[in-house]
């Protein structure tokens, strides 16, 4: 009984806030991985970095100005570009990464995935219709 009383009014709590999003879940992440760190290198100031990490995603999560908080997150993901998969879902990446590689078209710089381990591969761009040959 007390455990839907609590649940009920953690959910009342957060109604109109911002939830962990993909900058808490980095900041939460490298503060773990900082903390660990420190276990062995025993530093104070790396204590300190996971600290304030872990505090700026506390505020980031209890934002109600969601607006500004949407557009912080939009920017951060277009700032990792090609490494957003591997912050997302790194398992995922892994996986993508071990059975494809990325390509890119020599006339428009589309990039185009292509299997691996198929040898020698004739690969028409989505794009610009280009064709080209590419090793696997």
């Amino acid at each position: 009984m007390a455990n839907q009383d609590w649940q009920r009014k953690a959910a009342e709590w957060l109604r109109g806030r911002q939830g962990p999003d993909d900058i808490v879940i980095f900041c939460t992440n490298l503060a773990f991985v900082l903390v660990v760190i420190n276990l062995f290198a025993r530093t104070g100031w790396l204590g300190w970095v996971a600290l304030v990490l872990i505090a700026y995603a506390v505020f980031r999560i209890q934002s109600k100005n969601l607006g500004a908080r949407a557009r912080e997150n939009a920017a951060f993901l277009k700032a990792l570009g090609p490494a957003r998969p591997w912050v997302q879902n790194p398992k995922a990446a892994f996986a993508e990464a071990k059975g494809y590689k990325h390509v890119k078209c020599a006339s428009c710089g589309q990039r185009v995935r292509v299997p691996r381990g198929k040898g020698k591969l004739r690969v028409t761009c989505p794009k610009c219709r280009t064709k080209f040959e590419v090793r696997s």
